[in-house]
């Protein structure tokens, strides 16, 4: 089977679908490799060590579309403005696509429905499950590892004043409120980075061990007062919430933002929309010059008004919406994510033909179109089929 890699397309996305790491192994595994030339530069890996690993290097793009039996992408497919032409128009019946779709999201929902019209068999990396067998598969983890980091960091830079307590000579500067809101992976990594820079920080979390460990980490926790019957769901995930249950915990969050000189969001349901946490309406009673980092905008935000891709400054709060944070920190990001992603690979194919079981927790949580039809769970949801 031939393995395609094109160049991600995303604005300022500089993250690559295999470092050539992991490209020796595929090869060694018995796939040929095809990479758009230049693909890696961006994370800081050249032509020249994808070939010495036994790549073959494409300068078009639309021939890797056609000559792939695999597709290995870091973000959903997009339109390609440099030939007039969406990457899934480039694709075919039978190909399979490995990446981040977030089909739930009303902005896929048109390329998620061409992808099943075209025949093509697609997987959701955020699909996969975090249970201990699929931990080495697990893309999102590693992701929301490096959006923790770099989003702390965009927000010290975006924020108007300091983030660690200042003696000075006509006196202290207090130090900044940091609130991260949703305390797994991506916001323990928010909470670490923000103790390091000095920030007072507090966290909310509707589930219990979620919320202790972030104690663990210095930060003070508040008490959403969810019930954790209603909180938790399958292997330890947040749940969706009844909008009733969501409105009391607007109602507890609300004064903690109208505290906070920095607010980092990362609060998901597997395969949902995000839930909606704060309000066009508390963004208003915000101090003018505090951020808002919504990491969790690919599935639709946790902020009402967080501008999807940009950073945008409204009511005097500057709203990170950015979908590639981890793109910002492009040679590390590229290499979990292609060792996660290599991991999948082997995990679906063996001896170079698919080997997978659709009633497999891995396979069925991930796969989003297969035979002509949308088979993702969220998705179908989402759409209302």
């Amino acid at each position: 089977m031939i393995i395609g890699i094109p160049k991600e397309i995303m604005h300022e996305e500089r993250r690559v679908a295999a470092a050539p790491e992991a490209v020796e192994k595929y090869i060694k595994d018995g796939f040929d490799v095809l990479i758009e030339k230049n693909a890696g530069l961006g994370a800081n890996f050249k032509n020249e060590s994808y070939e010495k690993v036994g790549a073959k290097i494409i300068d078009d793009p639309k021939e890797i579309f056609e000559k792939s039996d695999i597709i290995l992408k870091v973000k959903e497919p997009q339109f390609n403005e440099k030939l007039g032409l969406h990457e899934v128009d480039m694709m075919h019946e039978g190909q399979y696509l490995l990446t981040f779709i977030h089909p739930a999201a009303p902005a896929n929902h048109e390329m998620v429905k061409n992808l099943a019209k075209k025949g093509v068999i697609s997987f959701t990396l955020e699909g996969i499950p975090r249970i201990s067998r699929a931990q080495n598969m697990d893309a999102l983890t590693s992701m929301s590892t490096c959006a923790g980091y770099k989003g702390i960091l965009m927000a010290a830079n975006l924020l108007t004043k300091f983030m660690p307590q200042i003696f000075t000579a006509v006196g202290m500067i207090k130090p900044a409120n940091c609130l991260v809101i949703g305390t797994g992976v991506g916001g323990l990594q928010a909470i670490a980075t923000a103790k390091r820079l000095g920030c007072k920080v507090t966290a909310a979390d509707i589930r219990p061990d979620a919320s202790e460990q972030a104690g663990s980490l210095g930060a003070k926790t508040i008490d959403l007062g969810v019930d954790k019957e209603l909180a938790i769901g399958e292997g330890g995930y947040a749940k969706k919430l009844p909008d009733e249950v969501l409105e009391k915990e607007r109602e507890v969050l609300q004064e903690h933002v109208k505290e906070a000189d920095v607010i980092f969001l990362s609060a998901l349901v597997p395969g949902k929309m995000a839930p909606i946490l704060i309000t066009e309406d508390m963004v208003k009673e915000m101090k003018e010059g505090s951020v808002i980092v919504d990491i969790s905008i690919d599935q639709g935000g946790n902020c009402e008004i967080t501008p999807p891709g940009e950073i945008e400054e409204k009511y005097g709060v500057s709203l990170v919406g950015i979908k590639n944070i981890p793109g910002e920190l492009p040679t590390s990001s590229t290499w979990m994510f292609s060792q996660n992603l290599y991991n999948f690979v082997s995990y679906l194919f063996k001896d170079n033909k698919p080997a997978f079981d659709l009633k497999d927790e891995v396979v069925n949580k991930s796969i989003t179109t297969m035979d002509g039809k949308i088979v993702h769970q969220g998705a179908k949801e989402a759409m209302g089929l």
